[in-house]
This record gives structure tokens, C-alpha cells and sequence, in this order.
């Protein structure tokens, strides 16, 4: 599935890339929001400081997903061979600026045919309120 009318940028600011990995940062404003984009690679999520975000995929009425973290937080998500995923957007909850790291791995294609839960180091919590809870 691919689908060009979502960018495929998950952030606002390219950080570093070579022909392994690609770092975006994402920073959010007070109640910012970045709107709809898409993830095409397998990827490492990382939350230097802490912060609280709500995510809302493309087709839900509602932002369901809401992330509490601390300091330290990573997300390792597998996008799969099936990808890219399923459009999404976030928004920030607190009342100062937040910015977390995404770094993706470009040189192959994941090792996965189809996207996996993301595996966590623990320092988070991720609610989906669509009717599934779960401590990451």
C-alpha cells in the first residue's frame, strides 16, 4: 500500500541521514499538532524528556491514543514489508514545547512481512482508548 497524499516526513526537521539511517526531530508547541503523515520504515522512537501526546489515525472520530512518558522513553515500531502505516497525527498536551527523535532504518527492507506492536523500554505509558490499554 502506498499512499501519496500523506507525507512520508515524520517530523519537522531532518537531523542527520546516510545511507543507513534517517533521524528526524519532531518538535510541538504547546497544544501543537503534526498533522497526518506516514511511516515507511521500521524505526526508533525516542523521548529525551518527558512529556504527554494524543495520536489520531486516519478515519477515527476521536484522538484515542494518548502517550505518557518519562524522560529516556523508546519505542521500537516494525513498519514491515506490508507497509507504510496507516496515517496518523499528534498533538501535544502539555504547556511547553516537547520534541522527540525518530530514527529510521533506510539501507533494507525490514525483515517483517507485516507491521508489529512496538516494544518499549518501559519508561511510558501508551492508552489506546479505542478499547485496549497497555503499559509499554
Amino acid at each position: 500500500m502506498t499512499d501519496h497524499v500523506h507525507p512520508p516526513a515524520p517530523g519537522d526537521t531532518l537531523v542527520f541521514e546516510n545511507d543507513r539511517v534517517r533521524v528526524w526531530a519532531m518538535t510541538l508547541a504547546p497544544g501543537g499538532m503534526f498533522d497526518f503523515h506516514q511511516h515507511h520504515h521500521d524505526h526508533l522512537i525516542l523521548w529525551p524528556d518527558a512529556g504527554r501526546a494524543e495520536a489520531q489515525e486516519l478515519g477515527d472520530p476521536e484522538w484515542s491514543l494518548s502517550l505518557d512518558v518519562t524522560p529516556g522513553f523508546a519505542m521500537f515500531k516494525t513498519v514491515g514489508r506490508s507497509g507504510p502505516l496507516r496515517p496518523h497525527r499528534i498533538r501535544n498536551l502539555e504547556d511547553r514545547s516537547v520534541t522527540h527523535y525518530i530514527v529510521e532504518l533506510i539501507s533494507e527492507p525490514s525483515p517483517s512481512p507485516a507491521e508489529l506492536p512496538g516494544v518499549t523500554n518501559d519508561r511510558g505509558q501508551l492508552t489506546d482508548r479505542r478499547g485496549q490499554e497497555r503499559r509499554d
